[in-house]
């Protein structure tokens, strides 16, 4: 007897259905797979005949061929164990009467029968709802991350046999309750701007830089600050909506990242050391592409501390996502999109010693030694970089002053305000902040008065600027503008955004 069990494979984010057929047949006992099956999925086979044989059900002893379909699609994982088990269960007519041609089966087995979480399973159900499914049967240990997924009904069961009783309606399990999405809870960050003492240009580029959605560079010594006021950052940032929630949640769960809570409740904060590899940044992998880094940070912050110690190749590979938000890893199996629209922060000592340009410690670096760092960075890399801005040491008085600094909740709410602001502008042009501007909407939002016109021509000729960075001038003028609650961007806007092209005329 034949039977057919619907599963889902991941190909990126996005769930593609595959179709587990199992044909029981008489004839010498053997166990044969077909489909592109993984080592994973071929294993599965002593997996599932234990887990039978201990719930106390019988293992078929004929001839059994499991086939997945489409064939041409590579099968990879453990998550098409209970879909096997079911499909052999049916096929050997151990589910007379029960209905599975409408449920998408996932779940890991072990050897007792017992249902293990897999990753990536968000993603696939919300692929799988998005083509008509409406029912699964997933492993309790993914209960939570499921609940977030409404108009839909979802089975978290804890063992093979509670699969079996349900089916065949002698034991029915109770379908997930839809859980609520709730923003990470405010002031549980251990960093804080109220705890940054003086840095008042820094503080003030940071501000810009998330209002706007912009990429931000910190340049100074080393005890400065760039660290703490970096992992500040998250603390301003907008709350998430349950859009982007999900979003970042379905990156994790491929990457199996997610925590207890089932779905990402705060802005990502990514900080890879500056020995990682090219394809931890930008995802890859022998036998399972995962995300990289840059898509883990999708949503929040990717923070490179001390970025000339970066490889150069692992620096240049971040070229492409921050203009397109998004990076394709193609390996010989296939090739994989994830989404990677992140806020570039990184810091960096201006030379080796660290002290060029201090207003109190004393360079000891040659001329060539500073101009080789710096060439560690590129040109076309700088110039995606918005805000680039001096850190200086910070003098005792100032760090033992009582005075009170604003704390990180004043600065987001002005930040969350000039975000209200872009929300409104950009509502039919598909995008958010004033970063992601293309030519079209800087025409059509960030007309300059012919003052301001002169300062960008003066500093664009000045500096000897490319066009990408005079465009990110522009928007970073729209965004001081936008906390200024200013409808046109003024020359001292312009002012402003063009002090920040730091280290343009040193690349």
């Amino acid at each position: 007897m034949i039977a057919k069990i619907i599963c889902f494979a991941l190909n990126g984010l996005d769930g593609v259905p595959v179709e587990v057929e199992a044909d029981v047949n008489k004839g010498v006992p053997s166990y044969e797979m077909v489909g592109l099956p993984d080592t994973a999925v071929k294993e599965s086979k002593e997996r599932v005949r234990s887990a039978l044989k201990n719930s106390g059900l019988l293992f078929p002893m004929n001839r059994i061929t499991i086939n997945f379909a489409p064939a041409d699609l590579k099968k990879q994982g453990a998550s098409f164990d209970l879909a096997i088990a079911v499909s052999l269960l049916k096929a050997s007519e151990q589910l007379v009467g029960a209905n599975v041609s409408d449920t998408v089966f996932l779940g890991e087995l072990s050897l007792n029968g017992d249902l293990r979480p897999v990753n990536g399973l968000l993603p696939i159900l919300i692929s799988a709802k998005g083509r008509g499914y409406q029912k699964f049967i997933v492993p309790v240990g993914n209960a939570r991350e499921a609940s977030f997924l409404g108009g839909a009904e979802i089975y978290p069961a804890v063992s093979l046999t509670d699969v079996v009783k349900h089916l065949i309606g002698i034991k029915p399990i109770l379908p997930l309750e839809t859980t609520e999405f709730v923003a990470g809870a405010k002031g549980n960050y251990s960093a804080d701007l109220k705890f940054v003492k003086g840095q008042p240009m820094a503080r003030r580029a940071l501000e810009i830089a998330v209002a706007g959605g912009h990429n931000l560079l910190m340049a100074g010594p080393p005890g400065t600050g760039k660290t703490m006021l970096a992992r500040c950052l998250p603390t301003v940032m907008p709350d998430l909506t349950f859009e982007e929630a999900l979003e970042i949640t379905k990156i994790h769960s491929v990457a199996g990242t997610l925590g207890e809570e089932g779905i990402v409740t705060t802005r990502p904060f990514r900080t890879p050391h500056h020995t990682a590899t090219t394809v931890s940044m930008c995802g890859g992998g022998n036998r399972v592409v995962h995300p990289g880094e840059i898509s883990l940070a999708h949503g929040g912050v990717l923070f490179l501390d001390e970025l000339p110690e970066y490889k150069r190749s692992t620096l240049e590979a971040l070229r492409q996502p921050l203009e397109d938000g998004k990076i394709t890893v193609s390996r010989a199996g296939g090739s994989y999109t994830y989404p990677s629209r992140f806020m570039l922060c990184a810091s960096m000592n201006p030379c080796p010693c660290g002290n060029y340009g201090s207003a109190n410690q004393t360079c000891t670096c040659t001329p060539s030694e500073i101009r080789n760092y710096r060439k560690k960075i590129s040109g076309p890399l700088l110039d995606r970089i918005d805000l680039q801005v001096e850190v200086d040491n910070v003098t005792y008085d100032e760090l033992t002053s009582r005075e009170r600094a604003e704390s990180s909740a004043e600065v987001k709410a002005r930040v969350d305000e000039a975000r209200k602001i872009q929300r409104a502008r950009f509502g039919d042009y598909g995008i958010v902040t004033n970063a992601e501007m293309g030519e079209r909407e800087i025409s059509a939002f960030c007309a300059l008065s012919e003052e301001g016109d002169k300062i960008l021509r003066e500093t664009f000729e000045k500096m000897h600027l490319s066009a990408r960075a005079r465009a990110r001038i522009v928007k970073v003028a729209r965004t001081i503008a936008d906390l200024d609650f200013s409808e046109n961007i003024l020359p001292k806007h312009v002012y402003e955004a063009a002090s920040y092209r730091l280290y343009d005329k040193l690349s």
